[in-house]
């Protein structure tokens, strides 16, 4: 079976998974991956067979995308063209991890594909929201990317399809300890906002992972650390507790090695507020910025001890052969055509953007 593969580029949590499940799915056939997007910086040894700048997100000193920025970056035309060229109909299964150029491509040529991966939970209303919905957020979530079917995974099983996350093989066959310190990933915020709070607290050791910094450094309490994925895991495995986005992968992570939690959703991602509300069952604090009142937050925080152990209901291996079985009712493989019966309705839209945007 030949395998198309499209990975979101615009943070590294898609490429961390993708990386995660390329030898299970290679067990099925050959794999090329379409990369699309430039904020990432994991170095990865994906079989990338294509690539875009697709979209990207730029963000400013505080924490928020730029939306001036990120908006004037899109090219509607370029976006509109590569979707017309790429070759997905030499492929006999199509996987889509949120990536629109992929969608629109397969809306053009009518080849059936699987969304699958963290937003294609949010196909489904069950999923948790924030109490004040974002109309532009809905809307972004059920029609950047669509697929014939759709595969999603969440913190729990809040509706049929819905899995578990997709957690490193590292991780999983970790042996964690409590080495004290705090792990530190925000890389949307500038390393001086995050320090300035930190030398605060000086009676906690931080590890702050920067992708601004190519050599680590040591400051008072502080060791500020380059993005590389061992040491990262490293920092993980042995933290007492980890302040993050509130992405999906890592925050998955944590729960998953039971380590104290804290998210600060990405201002102007909506899909961070959903994942922080769908956090508040596991007790997780979601606070706003990194301001003159982290210090106090941070000390709160810390002397809590209410989370709840975090359950691991699906295997990467159940979620890859699940994924494979389904798309054999969505294209003809081996000769054998079967009924497609979709986890959810999907309305017949085109993503992203319109013919009349593209001419």
């Amino acid at each position: 079976m030949k395998i198309f593969y499209a990975v979101q580029a615009t943070g590294n949590g898609h490429i961390s998974r993708a990386a995660e499940i390329m030898p299970f799915l290679e067990k099925y056939g050959d794999v090329d991956v379409f990369l699309s997007g430039s904020n990432h910086s994991l170095k990865n040894k994906l079989p990338i067979a294509y690539r875009s700048k697709g979209l990207s997100l730029f963000y400013n000193s505080d924490g928020a995308v730029d939306l001036y920025k990120t908006i004037s970056s899109i090219k509607f035309r370029k976006i509109w063209s590569e979707a017309k060229f790429l070759p997905i109909e030499k492929y006999d299964l199509v996987i889509n991890d949120f990536e629109c150029i992929t969608s629109l491509a397969c809306k053009m040529k009518k080849i059936p594909s699987v969304h699958f991966g963290h937003q294609a939970s949010f196909q489904s209303d069950k999923t948790p929201r924030p109490i004040k919905k974002e109309f532009s957020g809905e809307w972004v979530l059920k029609n950047y990317a669509k697929g014939s079917q759709t595969i999603g995974l969440h913190f729990n099983s809040y509706d049929k399809g819905i899995y578990s996350p997709i957690i490193k093989s590292k991780i999983l066959e970790s042996n964690p300890k409590d080495l004290g310190h705090i792990t530190i990933y925000l890389n949307h915020f500038a390393d001086e906002t995050i320090i300035t709070q930190l030398l605060k607290l000086k009676s906690h050791k931080f590890e702050l992972f920067s992708n601004k910094i190519e050599m680590p450094y040591t400051i008072e309490n502080i060791k500020v650390l380059p993005i590389n994925s061992e040491m990262f895991n490293q920092s993980l495995i042995n933290c007492h507790g980890i302040i993050t986005g509130a992405g999906f992968e890592t925050p998955a992570e944590a729960l998953y090695l039971g380590k104290k939690l804290m998210v600060i959703p990405l201002k102007g991602q909506y899909e961070q507020k959903c994942n922080a509300a769908a956090l508040e069952e596991f007790n997780v604090m979601a606070i706003d910025t990194v301001d003159a009142s982290f210090a106090t937050l941070f000390e709160k925080w810390i002397s809590e001890n209410n989370q709840p152990k975090f359950e691991l209901k699906n295997s990467t291996a159940e979620i890859i052969d699940l994924l494979i079985s389904q798309s054999c009712s969505i294209k003809k493989i081996g000769g054998v055509e079967q009924e497609a019966d979709p986890f959810y309705s999907l309305e017949d839209e085109m993503p992203f953007l319109s013919l009349k945007e593209a001419n």
